[in-house]
């Protein structure tokens, strides 16, 4: 989103990606109305269906903007290359790789998520997102697996057995809603196994390191989870989550939070989950990151030359900061 905004601004973009693999499984995204429109300025009949607004799963969403950005002349793709470390003189900003390769520019934009090697540059004095308690479950079932008795209309909260349940029906991987082609993605909210995260290495301390795969996930927890989605809930979300479980299609991302105290630091800002970490729940950190990013854009324009870019990134900060901190308390 943000490689979008600011080429259609005129910038050439590097975009250094750490990978090369877009697949997510489950992961969902609220996505505001005019998203493709407002960041790439393609007309609303040029868009695919994975773009309509409403939830979407974070895989259909990546792949529409990848392929937006792919198709732009200003934008030049690093894809399988892990930034280390970030830097900056009077002159130029740059982003060491893995390999020592240095690569500069006049500016720099961090939006390397919650564990953010940027952030760390930025604000060295608080560079960590801190676990909030939770770990988040998420799987997505197709409803040729499970059947349409009871398909929900909407975006479904429930409680049982200690546990929170956001289900969100999601079209499928084609963008389809017709009956039979469509999904269920849906979200436990547990609070039971922290254990689990630090044996498995995903938390240490009070920082979450990283998102537990199916393989990390011991065996015993997925029978308890199987059991307990059978006892608390009932119908299709039910059913959605012990078809996930069976095929162990489920990920354990712990609920990180970070409040931040500045967004730029000299030539270098930050966008998106590196700039502020909110619990979930609030369903706005994929629009909040949108206004970052044509925030950033904005804040270019408005500033065009080349000595006035940290000016341009100050006036970014202070029409970001303020909001994205609010953000992050509505969350807790």
């Amino acid at each position: 989103m943000t490689a979008s905004t600011l080429a259609r601004r005129g910038l050439g973009v590097t975009v250094v990606e750490r990978s090369g693999d877009t697949g997510r499984t489950g992961a969902a995204l609220s996505v505001p109305e005019g998203l493709l429109e407002r960041i790439t300025g393609l007309r609303s009949e040029q868009l695919p269906r994975t773009l309509a607004p409403g939830v979407q799963s974070w895989f259909a969403v990546h792949t529409a903007l990848h392929a937006a950005a792919a198709a732009d002349l200003g934008i030049h793709f690093r894809e399988n290359t892990r930034v280390v470390e970030v830097g900056q003189d009077t002159d130029a900003a740059w982003a060491v790789t893995a390999e020592g390769e240095r690569i500069h520019a006049d500016i720099l934009v961090g939006a390397d998520g919650h564990r953010s090697v940027t952030r760390r540059h930025v604000a060295p004095d608080k560079s960590d997102a801190r676990y909030a308690g939770q770990v988040l479950w998420i799987g997505v079932a197709e409803e040729s697996a499970i059947g349409s008795r009871g398909w929900p209309a909407s975006v479904a909260f429930q409680h049982g057995a200690g546990y929170t349940l956001i289900g969100y029906p999601l079209p499928g991987a084609d963008g389809s809603t017709a009956p039979g082609a469509r999904r269920l993605g849906w979200a436990l909210y547990d609070s039971s196994r922290d254990d689990v995260l630090r044996g498995s290495g995903a938390l240490v301390g009070s920082v979450v390191q990283h998102t537990l795969t199916a393989p990390e996930i011991p065996e015993h927890t997925f029978e308890e989870l199987a059991r307990d989605a059978r006892r608390a809930f009932s119908g299709t979300w039910r059913d959605a989550m012990v078809d996930s479980i069976r095929r162990r299609a489920v990920i354990g991302t712990p609920v990180a939070e970070y409040v931040p105290d500045r967004l730029v630091r000299g030539r270098v800002a930050l966008v998106g989950d590196a700039a502020h970490v909110a619990n979930p729940m609030t369903g706005r950190g994929f629009a909040e990151s949108l206004l970052d990013a044509e925030s950033l854009g904005a804040a270019l324009s408005s500033n065009p030359g080349r000595g006035d870019r940290t000016r341009a990134l100050l006036h970014y900060e202070l029409d970001r900061l303020d909001a994205v901190r609010e953000f992050v308390r509505s969350g807790r």
